[in-house]
C-alpha cells in the first residue's frame, strides 16, 4: 500500500474533479497500487481493485466506515459500521487469474474479468455474451480445441459459479435486517464512490486550513502540508486564540 502525503492526495483529488466516477476510481487505485503500471490496472481482478481500494481507505482515513441505508419496506433510515481492514482481507480472493472448469465433455479456462472488460461489456448488446467472449482463454471439447464456442448453458453457469469463488469481492453486497421491521434489504457497496467522497472532504479542508496558516504566518502551501496534522491543528487553534 501507498505511503501517500497530502500533496500527494491533493494532486490525486485535483486530477479527479473533472473526471467521471469511472476516471476516479482509476486515480484511486492508482494511488493504492503505485508498484502497478497504470495501463495494467483496469485489466486486474475486480475483487483485487475493491480490495485495494478498502486497503486504501484504511490507510487515509482508518478501519471503520459508517454507511446509511434506506429499508426496503419501511423506509426506515439504518446506520451501520464496516471494518475497511476486514474487508480488504477478505476481498481479495485466492490470487488466480485464471479459472478452469471441466463440465460435459468441456474444458474451459476463462480470466477473471477486470473493470475494463466490465465497462466494455455494457456497452454491448449482450453484456453477458461480450464478457464471456473477452475473457475466454481457451476452450475443447472431447479434447479438440473449439474456437469461439457456443458454450452450453451448465458451462456458463460453472464459470460464473468458478469466478465467484476465486473473486469474491467482484460483487460485494450486503443484507442488512431493518431494525425497525426486520426486513432484510440487499444493498451494493460502491468502495470507489464513498471513498471519493471522503477524500473529497478531507481536502476541502486541507484547503481551507492551507488558506488560514498561510493567511497568518505567511507560509507557502508545500510547507504547511509538510507540517503533520497535529502541528497543523495547534497552529489553527493558536490563530482562533488571537
Amino acid at each position: 500500500m501507498a505511503n501517500t502525503g497530502a500533496a500527494e492526495l491533493l494532486a490525486a483529488w485535483e486530477a479527479g474533479l473533472g473526471e467521471a466516477p469511472v476516471g476516479r476510481a482509476l486515480l484511486l487505485h492508482r494511488t493504492a497500487r503505485p508498484d502497478v503500471d497504470v495501463s495494467r490496472l483496469p485489466a486486474l481482478p475486480v475483487g483485487e481493485r475493491e480490495a485495494d481500494l478498502f486497503a486504501l481507505r484504511r490507510a487515509l482515513f482508518g478501519e471503520r466506515m459508517q454507511v446509511r441505508l434506506e429499508c426496503a419496506a419501511c423506509g426506515q433510515d439504518m446506520e451501520f459500521d464496516l471494518d475497511a481492514g476486514e474487508l480488504a482481507a477478505s476481498l481479495g480472493g485466492r490470487g488466480e487469474r485464471v479459472v478452469r472448469v471441466q463440465e460435459g465433455g468441456w474444458d474451459v479456462e476463462f480470466r477473471l474479468p477486470g473493470i475494463a472488460d466490465l465497462q466494455a461489456a455494457a456497452r454491448s448488446a449482450d453484456p453477458r455474451a461480450a464478457l464471456f467472449a473477452r475473457c475466454l482463454v481457451s476452450a475443447a471439447r472431447g479434447g479438440t480445441a473449439v474456437a469461439d464456442p457456443e458454450l452450453p448453458g451448465a458451462v456458463q453457469r460453472r464459470i460464473a459459479e468458478a469466478v465467484e469463488a476465486a473473486d469474491p469481492g467482484a460483487d460485494l453486497a450486503l443484507s442488512i435486517a431493518c431494525p425497525e421491521c426486520g426486513a432484510a434489504t440487499r444493498a451494493e457497496l460502491d468502495i470507489a464512490s464513498y471513498l471519493w467522497t471522503e477524500l473529497d472532504a478531507w481536502a476541502r479542508d486541507v484547503l481551507l486550513d492551507v488558506h488560514l496558516l498561510a493567511t497568518a504566518y505567511g507560509w507557502s502551501e508545500p510547507e504547511i502540508l509538510a507540517l503533520s496534522p497535529t502541528r497543523r491543528r495547534y497552529y489553527l487553534e493558536l490563530c482562533a486564540d488571537v
